[in-house]
């Protein structure tokens, strides 16, 4: 429950809500054990067919005799305590002690109903069935003012515990963003979608239940419980001996149903990856005619999912009964103890004193209605743990997530950067994604300020890998890659990012205007810049007559209503949009035809002077705007040259160079 805990005390910084949850709670408590309690006089006045004033004239008559009886009683005792029998004597000492009991209890009884009387001869009718009309007023009246409070509380509650969710997910959102970019690649986005809205709206269910019912309803049973106490409080204890039994029982059954809870979320999480999977690459699926093996796929993880869930329906089925025997065992047993009490006239049970005074039929119905009154709100708790473990489960999960720490975060003391002037070094980099499976073994480079690097070699080599550590989405785990001789890990990693222009393969563009997609990153822009930038990324043609609306045109989910090239191009428009002193192009001219490349690399040769480029590419005709070329071959640094260099010293490059060059003469 700590991490339950820690969202909890998000929800608690709204104190004003808190407190008036609570202040509401207490109403509804209050108002539910006072109309159960209005179930006296109406006993009172439908048994004895008479009004209150007659009957509170007939107690305090009653009381004053027992008051004299047990008066002359306690002086009997008294004068036999004289006598020389020492066995007279312990008699007269145990009824002297039973008549000051009494006595006491009398007197205390006796001064409760003449403080009371003035009041109802005042202002109570005193015609038998005006008093009930009056109180059954009473009760409805009570009923509808608490029906307001609770409506009230349930706004309050639901307010509170979305508050608390709603900073827990800002909390969850921001922190994801700090995660390394690996963790989405390892984990998936699926099981972060998961966490963002299965195990968040647990937890906000969770927290609405804990300071809705969990509040409320035990208030309620204390108010009922009190009201029980002031009738005979030795009797009520007397009926709660088995809670403590209901208590364990119960503490059992949570613990079994957080981990219950807890598989089935992880499930969900593998539910919602097995649809994205089949959404993402539909393409696929339905070219390789694999609908049938996708819908059996899904069946499984569904099947799965489906007996996590039954389990939790089976134990929170358990939870109910196991509740409902142990509320109507004590109620049974307060019946039994208070019967006994009752048509006895007796004021112990098994030699234990139970009440001071012999209790009344009307007190012992009204006893029993209280236990009710609290054993429903015991009941309703019964329905609400399932809904708490789950929440709990949830919050482990969430912050399971939300305490990691990523590994390529800001140093403690960040060095200041400046512009990128001088050089950036690479000196005996190392990097694996897992322990033993390297992806680069000892890379050394140098790439000079204004320098055109590209990068070459087969796929998997390590060619996006190398480009990665630049930005740092991933830090060397040997080695050190120096920008203008400071460490890259000593500056913050906004003062790094902001220098550095970025267009991959395959673009992602957001659900936004083409404007909005180019500006992305530099919201400081202006439209007309934007407009320029996509000029020289040769997109601004497409856009004026292709797009209906132009530079307003919405590109859809991931720009799903552009094509590939389309996509390209107003990514590298946005690359250029933020000015950047490092420039790192990973494939992209890939998706654009050869007319349109030569075009684009036009741009870039006047856009990439006074900063610093790497080109990443598969195509060779690419490389004509680079001063030179790194040859990558299995994570290592094969050669560093130029074109003409690397042809005549390095066979890898040469036969890149050579298949390339058929491919272009047979197309041609």
């Amino acid at each position: 429950m700590n991490s339950f805990g820690r969202a909890l005390r998000l929800a608690l910084r709204h104190r004003v809500t808190f407190v008036a949850s609570v202040l509401t709670a207490l109403l509804v408590g209050g108002l539910w054990g006072g109309n159960i309690t209005a179930l006296y006089p109406f006993v009172v006045i439908a048994g004895r067919n008479q009004s209150l004033q007659d009957w509170i004239a007939e107690e305090i008559q009653k009381s004053r005799a027992n008051v004299r009886q047990w008066t002359q009683a306690r002086s009997e005792a008294e004068k036999d305590l004289a006598a020389p029998d020492e066995a007279r004597k312990k008699q007269a000492a145990a009824r002297l002690a039973q008549a000051e009991a009494r006595l006491e209890a009398e007197q205390n009884t006796l001064a409760r109903y003449e403080w009371v009387r003035p009041w109802i001869d005042d202002y109570l009718p005193r015609a038998p069935f005006r008093t009930l009309l009056l109180f059954l007023g009473l009760v409805l009246l009570g009923t509808l003012v608490k029906d307001l409070f609770l409506v009230a509380n349930n706004l309050l509650v639901a307010r509170l515990a979305n508050l608390g969710g709603l900073e827990l997910q800002r909390l969850f959102f921001a922190r994801t963003l700090r995660m390394d970019v690996a963790t989405f690649g390892n984990e998936g986005t699926s099981d972060l979608m998961s966490r963002f809205t299965n195990d968040m709206q647990a937890l906000v269910t969770g927290m609405n239940i804990l300071f809705g019912k969990l509040v409320r309803e035990p208030l309620k049973m204390a108010a009922c419980l009190i009201g029980a106490a002031l009738i005979c409080w030795r009797l009520l204890v007397l009926s709660l001996v088995i809670a403590p039994l209901a208590a364990l029982l119960i503490r059992a059954l949570a613990r079994t149903l957080k981990r219950a809870n807890r598989r089935a979320m992880e499930e969900m999480a593998q539910l919602y990856n097995t649809l994205a999977e089949t959404f993402q690459g539909i393409k696929i699926v339905k070219a390789f005619t694999m609908e049938r093996q996708e819908r059996r796929r899904f069946q499984r993880v569904c099947k799965k999912y489906f007996q996590k869930s039954m389990r939790i329906a089976g134990w929170d089925a358990l939870s109910k009964p196991v509740i409902e025997v142990m509320g109507m065992l004590i109620i049974c047993l307060a019946m039994l103890a208070g019967a006994y009490l009752v048509l006895q006239g007796e004021t112990h049970l098994l030699g234990i004193r139970m009440s001071a005074r012999p209790l009344t039929i009307e007190s012992l119905l009204v006893f029993f209605g209280l236990l009710a009154g609290a054993a429903d709100p015991a009941r309703k708790l019964s329905d609400v743990f399932t809904q708490l473990q789950a929440g709990a489960a949830a919050a482990d999960r969430i912050y399971a997530l939300l305490d990691r720490e990523p590994q390529v975060r800001d140093p403690a003391r960040p060095r200041p950067l400046g512009r990128h002037s001088k050089s950036l070094v690479f000196e005996g980099v190392h990097f694996a994604y897992q322990p033993g499976h390297p992806v680069l073994c000892d890379i050394n480079l140098e790439i000079r300020f204004g320098e055109t690097l590209g990068i070459v070699g087969p796929s998997g080599c390590g060619k996006t890998t190398l480009a990665n550590l630049i930005p740092r989405f991933a830090d060397p785990t040997e080695g050190v890659i120096r920008l203008d001789g400071i460490p890259l890990p000593e500056v913050r990693l906004r003062d790094l990012r902001r220098q550095i222009g970025l267009v991959t393969q395959d673009p992602l563009l957001f659900d936004d205007t083409v404007l909005a997609n180019i500006r992305y990153g530099s919201p400081w822009a202006t439209e007309a810049e934007v407009v320029e930038a996509a000029r020289q990324a040769h997109a601004h043609r497409f856009i004026e007559t292709e797009l209906p609306e132009g530079y307003h045109t919405v590109v859809g989910l991931m720009g799903g209503q552009l094509s590939g090239g389309q996509r390209q191009r107003i990514a590298l428009a946005r690359a250029i949009l933020r000015n950047p002193s490092i420039l790192i192009l990973d494939e992209a001219t890939s998706q654009v035809d050869l007319e349109s490349e030569k075009l684009i690399q036009k741009v870039l040769e006047r856009f990439m002077r006074g900063r610093t480029t790497v080109i990443i590419t598969h195509r060779l005709g690419a490389l004509a705007l680079a001063d030179r070329i790194a040859v990558v071959q299995d994570g290592r640094l094969a050669d560093v040259g130029t074109h003409h260099e690397l042809l005549g010293r390095c066979d890898f490059y040469r036969r890149l160079y050579e298949i390339q060059f058929d491919e272009l003469r047979q197309s041609a």
